[in-house]
């Protein structure tokens, strides 16, 4: 098979797994004209239509998607062949996609990444901050940074961070409002949550305190609560990572520090593969290397 062709098939394969041209162009890096144009050629090739296009949307068709499945197949093992002898080389090059919430990308990762890039010279990564939960094969992403337990069972994790999850405030709010010396006195204050306003916390001493929370403000990320935080307007739950670099600078004061509203935990998840790219391995290896949370 000639390169033009096999490079026609693996961008015809992006286009259907992105969901439209303009997608799959931003993630080869590559003009939409390219993408359309060497999609184009296959189907002349072929002699068949792969796509139907319309100005709204992108539907394969019957005969696309038999050789889309054939296709995924195919590059599946030429990219298993690949990564076994880059595997075999131990050395970590090329591109590595990231994906991560927007409270995660603003705080743990960039130190990450720093020393990621400072170890392995022939790299480089691109992030995709978002809170939503991206498809990793469909949207090309070596990585994702993921809170909580895996559910999917075809993606592997690694856990690299887990953080008590504290009660904070600015000094301005305290100084205004008084700071609390039992759980049960949060009742009174103006506090920020995420969503559910009865929670439980749990006291260093194995103590339990069920508390329905106060607030004209309810967000479903932590660093949108920190901003408001910040700006005196109430207690509220937040990780240990999110909050010690604003406690250090006096922006924030930890509430009521022997309780606490569980633990954050967050791994780093990939897809099940018979073998791990080089990149992979060692930004999880980076990763991991302080394990001890925060302080990362």
């Amino acid at each position: 098979m000639a390169a033009m062709e096999l490079d026609g098939i693996s961008v015809f394969v992006k286009v259907v797994q992105a969901g439209s041209f303009s997608k799959a162009a931003r993630q080869l890096g590559m003009p939409n004209t390219t993408v359309s144009v060497k999609v184009a050629r296959l189907e002349k090739r072929l002699g068949v239509t792969l796509i139907q296009r319309t100005t709204r949307q992108l539907n394969i068709t019957p005969a696309g998607q038999a050789y889309f499945e054939r296709c995924v197949r195919a590059l599946d093992e030429i990219a298993a062949g690949e990564s076994e002898i880059a595997t075999s080389t131990k050395e970590a090059r090329g591109l590595l996609r990231i994906t991560a919430p927007v409270d995660v990308a603003h705080s743990l990762l960039p130190p990450i990444v720093r020393r990621y890039l400072k170890k392995y010279p022939q790299t480089s990564v691109e992030l995709v901050v978002t809170n939503r939960v991206v498809d990793l094969v469909g949207e090309g992403v070596d990585l994702a940074v993921r809170a909580g337990e895996l559910e999917d069972s075809s993606l592997i994790a690694r856990k690299f961070v887990t953080a008590g999850v504290g009660l904070w405030a600015n000094p301005a709010y305290l100084k205004k409002a008084g700071t609390p010396k039992h759980p049960r006195e949060l009742e009174r204050h103006e506090c920020l949550f995420l969503g559910d306003p009865e929670i439980k916390l749990e006291s260093s001493a194995g103590e339990v305190a069920e508390v329905r929370l106060r607030s004209r403000v309810v967000a479903d990320d932590f660093e949108t609560l920190r901003a408001f935080l910040f700006k005196g307007d109430g207690i509220g739950l937040l990780p240990e990572y999110l909050a010690s670099e604003a406690e250090s600078a006096g922006k924030l004061t930890r509430i009521l520090p022997r309780w606490s509203w569980g633990a954050d935990h967050l791994s780093l998840v990939y897809p099940a593969q018979r073998f791990v790219s080089p990149k992979v391995q060692a930004f999880i290896a980076v990763a991991v290397e302080n394990e001890s949370g925060p302080t990362l």
